[in-house]
């Protein structure tokens, strides 16, 4: 008697299996390609989700309402913001738009307490008078540069590069950092880039140099250019 319940019980979890697997294989066609996790998906329902449709609607993206449900209006604002801002468009949103949003991407950077420090103090000597999103922008310039093949590869590298940075260049670097400045850089450290990949930023109103101006400017924020 036991036997043929064990049996019966053996072939049901078969056949649920069964019916599974080409719904999940479906679900991770659709995903394929992404080396990292995928946060927010048609479909997805929680917290994060009430999170992207608060960031969208405050951007103009999303009309709908705030009920934490990634449903079909979600996905087109999702897939409208990923359009506007350079980045893949396929309504899914991974590391790179959760960034863009300015939202944290689960993903943890490697970092250290020298990193944070320099970076603080860099943001303090570049940008202490800006409004808080411009103060992460300039972190995320160090960033992105950091991450582009054609500048150093390390924070201090990136920093302490000849002619980079003015706060460098007049000693305002050495200025005592506000714990402002170190949410700025640890907020750029965990991923938010206001900037949307920028690598470079420029105040229109002193600078000197006749090449910065070539490059293409992607957005304004406080007194700062910020350009690719």
């Amino acid at each position: 008697m036991l036997k043929k319940k064990a049996l019966r019980i053996i072939i049901a979890i078969a056949i649920a299996v069964s019916l599974l697997i080409p719904v999940l294989s479906d679900g991770f066609r659709d995903f394929a390609g992404y080396s990292h996790v995928v946060l927010s998906y048609y479909g997805s329902r929680g917290d994060e989700v009430v999170n992207i449709q608060k960031k969208l609607k405050q951007w103009g993206y999303y009309k709908g309402n705030i009920d934490g449900i990634y449903g079909y209006q979600t996905y087109k604002a999702v897939r409208y913001f990923q359009y506007k801002n350079g980045l893949k468009v396929d309504g899914v949103v991974g590391p790179e738009t959760l960034s863009a949003l300015g939202l944290p991407t689960g993903v943890k950077p490697q970092s250290s307490n020298k990193d944070l420090n320099l970076l603080a103090h860099l943001v303090h000597g570049e940008a202490r008078g800006e409004p808080y999103i411009g103060q992460v922008a300039v972190a995320a310039v160090v960033l992105n540069r950091v991450a582009d093949s054609r500048f150093p590869n390390t924070i201090a590298g990136v920093i302490y590069q000849p002619g980079a940075f003015d706060a460098v260049s007049d000693g305002q670097i050495n200025l005592e950092p506000t714990s402002q400045s170190y949410k700025a850089a640890r907020d750029a450290l965990n991923g938010w880039d206001p900037t949307y990949g920028c690598i470079y930023y420029y105040n229109p109103n002193t600078a000197t140099s006749k090449w910065i101006w070539t490059r293409p400017i992607l957005l304004t924020i406080g007194k700062h250019n910020f350009a690719k």
